[in-house]
């Protein structure tokens, strides 16, 4: 069994509020659970408006398999989000037992 974590950073320059960041990364989140299956959630940088940090989390029986799920939805939030950029990225993968 195999965990592939990744945290990535999200530059928002079109918010004025953490109400406006909350809104999407709430959005970013639940499409990622919704369309890839996998686990996500805010994980820092709480109180900036402009910048949101997100963890992820998959669970697969080959690490290949893993990163090319979280690969796959980096894309997809690179593509689709427009009014959000991608800054920064880390990705590991992890032989769990």
């Amino acid at each position: 069994m195999f965990i592939a974590a990744c945290r990535f950073e999200l530059h928002l320059a079109s918010a004025q509020s953490l109400k406006d960041k909350r809104a999407v990364v709430q959005s970013v989140i639940t499409r990622l659970h919704n369309q890839f299956h996998i686990s996500a959630a805010e994980i820092d940088e709480l109180d900036r408006h402009q910048i949101a940090a997100i963890g992820l989390a998959v669970v697969s029986n080959q690490a290949q398999h893993a990163r090319q799920v979280i690969e796959r939805a980096l894309r997809s939030i690179e593509e689709s989000r427009l009014d959000a950029e991608l800054v920064a990225i880390e990705i590991e993968e992890i032989p769990a037992f």
